[in-house]
């Protein structure tokens, strides 16, 4: 709403808008790849290339028909798998260190190459957006939410405590039982991977489990809140929309696209590709939506100056760094993104000047 309010009934709305979703469908695909990757760590099998992907994919078409339900059943679903992977990965993190020979991390065990450098940490430090940006999907439901107005903020401001303390105990237990050269081999499921040399195979059913747990209830509620989100953008008339002789509501159309969409991605994309289209579409949606309040909002909305020049000067500081990283090792991610928002910006461009003059021709009627 945010950039509907800063930018209006625009190309830039639409734009950054149709950003947000796309980065959140990629996160729905990271997660689905991330299920499979842990889900094989109980089988010992070599076909990872294509299991992996058919699991991702089983678990998206699961999802799916869940969304197909009423809204008090998703609500249940991944609040009840909420609350266990919450519950277990604490478990996880604590035991990890309380096992450990000692809780310091040694990161001289890597070997130094060309990605050790600035360009390199803000590359780094730019993974860590898909690990926060969940809380989007909060902001997406909030219609969802008793007296949102309130709850929101709060709801965004706990999630993203219970995020910090929950990644803080979880990186020192995976660092505490692994070296860095065992994390970067298995950095799929790096979290299997120190469970089992701590706590043994029981050790590493537990974290596949909690993987799968965690993966799967934060699919469930993302496809919900994305799939509203592209339902509120339809009846905005921001983005083109068909039914394809489909029945029920638009939610339900905008849910079939969603998953159609994150089934691709997860079918034909591997984990760090999904991970960095995902972040180059968020950081640039995210530094538009804080332009927009600085130059068209920051009066209305009493926003802090500071905070927002610091927010855009450090996406830009980020984008930039994992944009040099990724030229320089994975170009063809940087080409891929480059092009998705060439498409998303000529689509939009001919939707909106058509939509201009069906209004014109509604209003001279």
């Amino acid at each position: 709403m945010y950039l509907y309010k800063a930018y209006g009934h625009s190309l830039a709305t639409a734009f950054n808008a149709l950003l947000m979703y796309f980065s959140m469908v990629i996160a729905q695909s990271f997660l689905a790849r991330t299920f499979g990757s842990y889900t094989m760590q109980l089988f010992d099998t070599a076909d990872h290339e294509i299991l992996v992907p058919i699991l991702g994919v089983s678990l998206l078409l699961v999802a799916f028909l869940i969304n197909l339900s009423a809204n008090r059943l998703i609500e249940g679903v991944a609040s009840f798998i909420g609350f266990l992977k919450i519950g277990g990965i604490l478990i996880f993190g604590v035991a990890g260190i309380w096992v450990a020979d000692n809780i310091a991390v040694d990161f001289t065990r890597t070997i130094p190459d060309s990605d050790s450098t600035l360009s390199g940490f803000l590359g780094a430090t730019a993974l860590g957006v898909l690990a926060f940006k969940g809380f989007t999907t909060i902001t997406n439901s909030g219609a969802e939410l008793k007296d949102p107005h309130r709850n929101v903020g709060r709801a965004i401001i706990i999630s993203i405590a219970f995020c910090v303390v929950i990644y803080t105990l979880v990186g020192f237990a995976v660092a505490s039982n692994l070296s860095m050269s065992d994390i970067i081999a298995t950095q799929d499921y790096s979290l299997a991977a120190a469970a089992k040399p701590a706590f043994g195979d029981y050790g590493l059913w537990f974290t596949v489990i909690l993987a799968m747990l965690a993966t799967a209830g934060g699919i469930i509620a993302s496809i919900f809140a994305v799939s509203r989100m592209l339902a509120m953008l339809t009846e905005m008339k921001l983005v083109p929309h068909s039914h394809f002789g489909m029945s029920g509501s638009i939610q339900k159309h905008t849910l079939v696209y969603t998953v159609v969409i994150g089934l691709v991605l997860t079918a034909f994309f591997d984990l760090t590709r999904i991970a960095a289209l995902g972040i180059i579409f968020y950081l640039i949606m995210d530094i538009a939506v804080h332009w927009g309040i600085l130059r068209y909002l920051r009066q209305e909305i009493h926003a802090n100056l500071l905070i927002l020049v610091t927010a855009i000067m450090l996406d830009l500081l980020v984008l930039g760094g994992f944009l040099w990283v990724k030229v320089m090792s994975d170009p063809l991610v940087v080409v891929v993104a480059l092009a998705g928002m060439a498409i998303i910006a000529i689509v939009e461009t001919v939707f909106l000047k058509k939509q201009d003059l069906t209004d014109s021709s509604s209003r001279t009627k």
